[in-house]
C-alpha cells in the first residue's frame, strides 16, 4: 500500500504580485525540503500551450509526501502558518486566493496486501 500524499498548492496573487509572490513562495523551499517525510516540493508558475489549455492559478507547488503524518506536520510547521496567516490571509496580503489539495495514488477499492508483522 503506498502512504505517499501528493499536494497541489494553488496560489492566485493580487494584481502585479505575482512576481512577489511567486519569490516568497521559493524562499519556503528550503526549509520544507529539509523535513525527513517530503519528497518533493517544487514551486511552479503556469505556462500557456495549446497542449494544455485548463484552467489554473499562475503558482502552483507540486509536492510529494511520505505520507499523511508528514504532510500534517509540514502544515503546522510554524514557517509554513506564518505564510499563510501574512500573505494570504491578512488584508494586505500577496495571495488573492488559494487552493491547496490532496491526493493518494490509490483506488479507493486498493486491495492492499497485508503484510506478516
Amino acid at each position: 500500500m503506498s502512504k505517499k500524499v501528493y499536494c497541489i498548492a494553488q496560489f492566485q496573487p493580487k494584481p502585479g504580485k505575482e512576481a512577489e509572490l511567486f519569490k516568497v513562495l521559493q524562499s519556503l523551499e528550503p526549509n520544507t525540503l529539509r523535513e525527513d517525510g517530503c519528497l518533493q516540493y517544487v514551486v511552479t508558475r503556469h505556462l500557456s500551450s495549446p497542449f494544455a489549455e485548463g484552467k489554473s492559478f499562475p503558482i502552483a507547488f507540486n509536492e510529494i509526501w511520505a505520507d499523511m503524518a508528514s504532510f500534517e506536520a509540514h502544515c503546522q510547521r510554524k514557517e509554513i502558518a506564518d505564510f499563510f496567516a501574512t500573505y494570504c490571509m491578512a488584508e494586505n496580503g500577496l495571495a488573492a486566493d488559494w487552493n491547496v489539495c490532496i491526493y493518494s495514488d490509490e483506488p479507493s477499492d486498493f486491495d492492499a496486501p497485508l503484510l506478516a508483522g
